[in-house]
């Protein structure tokens, strides 16, 4: 008698996470940028060193309509999913859940029998969206114990509020909204969790309304753009806790938890301080029964002539980093930060969460610099480090250039040529880029890249 087995790409625990074999090929959202009615596309990359096609673009899945800004996705099913209380232990980590940030369209796409080969197999239209969840604009996918959960930022009209809904993971229906209480939450981005506390932590950045058109200099001067967390109660469905950082604090984005389930803490990264141009690194926290939320890291601002910014920075006079992603390792060692603006990418070893140590640093593109790659030292490039993935082992990391389209526009003016780079990562500390590793775009703009198998954003786990 046959035996099902649990997908052997899941792992009970971040350690066991660890040893599982190298990935051979990223995934990666393409967004189409050129005004040309051409759809945004999933690229194949090829990362196997032996291979052939090593830094290669090897398959391609375009979408079915124009307008979608492909921007963050994420599996159907992960190691949550052995989690002792999880009903779905026999499905596969198999279905992307592909959503576009501006056309509120869903894509689930098969990356099964041929990897190479992706097929869309299901397309939820906004109007199901909306009708099902009451939400818009979804934003930020994550494969739970109990089914595909994903935020969305804003209602059907555009504004408020946005929250998080789910989908079943088998049909991959639209279920309904998750909150039951949201309180007084009202802006939405990302959110994470942390399963040994029933806990869920979401984060803020604005409505649709308020981000579809760039950054606006008049909600941004008077702090109208998030700068808050929110603590729920992942098994009632209830906000419990706001914790604010306050109003200087500019666009709480990225949340990375600790992987280890028996640690009660995470990162957050802000994009932008109205005080002096820096962004930082939070770390929340349990206190005495609550949680807390400090500022662990500060990155400043740099100096630059206002004829080498663009209009919206001219009148600062100086680059600021822009914390646009951050990511942290499954042994909770290293945290990686990408600063957008300065072209910047930080490694920090953070072993003590409150303490974190400067172990590395590398600078590609940027909006004053412009910091070539290895491969091609005499091309100067723009955009700058964004989206960030890393391995498994934590021994290769990758990234991106490319934001967000609007936002594209308003840092990077001359138009963003795309790459995506690969960096090696030593186990005690520090990092180097791969000379061989430079995967250009062409006329579409790489974001979020997922790994085949999983990755250090992907999974949560139940045991230590």
């Amino acid at each position: 008698m046959a035996l099902w087995r649990p997908d052997p790409t899941f792992y009970p625990s971040p350690k066991m996470a660890m040893q599982a074999p190298a990935e051979k090929l990223a995934l990666v959202a393409m967004l189409n940028a050129n005004d040309n009615r051409k759809p945004d596309a999933l690229a194949v990359v090829d990362v196997e060193p032996e291979s052939s096609g090593y830094g290669h673009i090897v398959g391609q899945v375009d979408m079915p309509h124009p307008g979608d800004e492909l921007h963050h996705f994420g599996w159907n099913a992960c190691s949550a999913c052995l989690c002792p209380y999880a009903p779905h232990p026999h499905v596969e980590r198999r279905y992307l859940i592909v959503p576009g940030i501006h056309s509120s369209r869903i894509h689930i796409i098969d990356t099964k029998p041929d990897p190479r080969r992706p097929q869309i197999v299901k397309v939820i239209e906004p109007e199901t969206l909306a009708a099902r969840a009451g939400y818009s604009s979804p934003h930020t996918v994550h494969c739970g114990p109990e089914g595909i959960y994903a935020s969305a930022l804003g209602s059907p009209n555009g504004d408020g509020p946005g929250g998080i809904f789910v989908m079943d993971q088998d049909s991959f229906e639209v279920l309904g909204k998750w909150e039951l209480d949201r309180g007084p939450q009202h802006l939405a981005y990302d959110f994470w969790w942390h399963l040994g506390y029933d806990t869920v932590i979401t984060s803020e950045w604005g409505t649709p309304n308020m981000v579809q058109n760039g950054v606006n200099p008049d909600i941004l001067l008077k702090s109208g753009y998030g700068h808050k967390l929110h603590v729920w109660d992942l098994r009632k469905r209830r906000h419990t806790q706001e914790m604010d950082l306050g109003p200087e604090y500019q666009m709480s984005l990225e949340l990375r938890p600790a992987h280890d389930p028996t640690r009660a803490y995470g990162f957050l990264g802000v994009v932008v301080s109205l005080k002096d141009l820096s962004a930082s690194v939070w770390v929340w926290h349990r206190n005495n029964g609550n949680w807390a939320v400090q500022k662990v890291i500060d990155v400043p601002a740099e100096p630059a002539a206002p004829e080498q910014l663009p209009p919206l920075l001219q009148g600062f006079k100086a680059v600021p980093p822009l914390i646009t992603d951050i990511n942290l390792s499954l042994d909770d060692r290293f945290l990686y930060v990408s600063c957008w603006g300065t072209g910047e990418f930080l490694q920090y070893d953070v072993s003590d969460p409150f303490h974190p140590k400067k172990t590395g640093s590398l600078h590609l593109g940027g909006i004053v610099r412009r910091a070539a790659h290895p491969k091609q030292p005499k091309t100067a490039l723009n955009g700058g480090p964004q989206m960030v993935e890393i391995s498994r082992d934590g021994r290769r990391v990758y990234f991106t250039n490319s934001l967000y389209a609007p936002w594209d526009a308003q840092f990077y003016p001359d138009g963003i040529r795309s790459w995506m780079v690969k960096l090696n990562a030593n186990p005690q500390g520090g990092m180097e880029l791969d000379p061989k590793f430079f995967v250009e775009f062409g006329d579409l703009r790489g974001h979020q890249v997922r790994l085949e198998g999983g990755d250090a954003s992907s999974d949560s786990y139940c045991y230590a």
